[in-house]
């Protein structure tokens, strides 16, 4: 007989804007003067999301997995990142229930981008739309995100893991 243990998780990130960069959050092109620096596409909201599902499967962080050394995975969509997570969760027998993140941004402004990268997010992860939330805040001014110098992510994820007596 199986029974399921929730478990959750946290996961936060960030990453400076930088000239020549695309702005990708949420596996969504965002129009800016700027993007955002990394060695994947800096998709700073995937990157929280992802350590999130990681952490709740007790599982090491997105860089033991995607390390920055790693020349191969230079530009990877932070996408791939995130079906790379619901694969681990899988082999573990595990679901994902929900995904809950907020993205802290001066600018842009995301919201009105929300529906599509939540779209996305759902897809990569392998779940419905109405279990992924995705938030926005700004730093009133305050801090490196207040200065518009970059953009931060939290999320927090519960998966549902099997537990055999």
């Amino acid at each position: 007989m199986s029974q399921y243990e929730f478990r959750s998780g946290i996961g936060y990130d960030v990453h400076q804007f930088a000239e020549g960069r695309k702005c990708i959050l949420g596996g969504v092109e965002i129009p800016h003067k700027v993007g955002l620096l990394g060695h994947s596409d800096a998709d700073v909201l995937c990157h929280a999301i992802a350590d999130s599902i990681l952490g709740a499967l007790g599982l090491p962080d997105i860089g033991y997995y995607f390390p920055p050394s790693d020349d191969s995975i230079e530009g990877i969509s932070s996408l791939k990142i995130l079906e790379k997570c619901a694969a681990l969760a899988e082999e573990k027998g595990a679901r994902i229930v929900n995904v809950d993140s907020m993205l802290i941004a001066e600018a842009p402004k995301v919201m009105k981008h929300r529906e599509a990268m939540v779209a996305n997010l759902s897809s990569a992860l392998g779940i419905t739309a109405d279990r992924v939330n995705i938030k926005a805040t700004t730093n009133e001014t305050m801090g490196f995100v207040g200065r518009e110098e970059g953009i931060a992510a939290m999320a927090s994820c519960s998966v549902a893991l099997p537990i055999e007596f």
